[in-house]
């Protein structure tokens, strides 16, 4: 049986790639880790927690909080606006975490080599990326060449989200049947649940259900 281990970040579109990789290999194939990285809104790594309990899948998370000791960004530095936008010296979001994906993604094959699980899952995507350079298809196909390489494994990167937009994301996740556990997701660059409505985060998250004239069970009314 091929094994699967997912990148959940508790969010919209690692919940959506959970529910693919159910479809692609079955729960019973499937494993999920979240990484505790120094960020300042705790929310997410509850939801995590919550969205695999909800779909019956394996949750471990990992500290790994030198993110936090670094610092420089908003999702870690809490003396950064995240309403200030753009980093001027990089012209990146200032919610961009350098180096963040390409760790998660390394300690993940790392996490799996032990478990001779041979599929990671993450949710990244180049058509919505938000500017961070390390959600393209690029680098992670060359990062996916480096971890054979210094792993001798045959580990796969999957990134079901790659080329949709938002709303293509959300229509998958209705197909999927995932919708029910976004009720539990987090987005919001505020940290906050309900979702702020304002930052980058929530309005493209709204944006995607809108063009897909479907309701986002994290907003709509009880």
């Amino acid at each position: 049986m091929e094994k699967a281990l997912i990148v959940l970040s508790g969010g919209q579109d690692s919940t959506t790639c959970l529910y693919w990789a159910i479809d692609r290999f079955g729960a019973e194939a499937l494993t999920s880790v979240t990484f505790d990285y120094g960020q300042r809104h705790r929310v997410e790594l509850e939801c995590a927690t919550a969205v695999a309990d909800f779909a019956g899948i394996g949750n471990t998370c990992l500290p790994i909080d030198t993110f936090g000791a670094l610092g420089g960004d908003a999702l870690t530095d809490s003396n950064i606006d995240i309403e200030d936008g753009t980093d001027a010296a990089t012209g990146l979001p200032n919610t961009f975490v350098p180096g963040r994906n390409l760790i998660f993604l390394t300690y993940a094959a790392a996490y799996a080599y032990q478990r001779n699980i041979e599929h990671l899952v993450t949710g990244v995507a180049q058509t919505d990326y938000s500017g961070y350079p390390d959600c393209r298809e690029a680098t992670i196909s060359a990062l996916q060449r480096t971890l054979r390489l210094g792993m001798e494994s045959d580990v796969t990167i999957h990134t079901p989200l790659m080329h949709l937009s938002k709303k293509e994301t959300v229509m998958l996740a209705r197909d999927l049947g995932a919708l029910p556990a976004m009720a539990l997701t987090h987005t919001c660059y505020e940290g906050k649940r309900p979702p702020c409505g304002r930052c980058a985060a929530c309005e493209l998250r709204a944006k995607g259900f809108a063009e897909a004239e479907i309701d986002d069970p994290l907003t709509a009314p009880q």
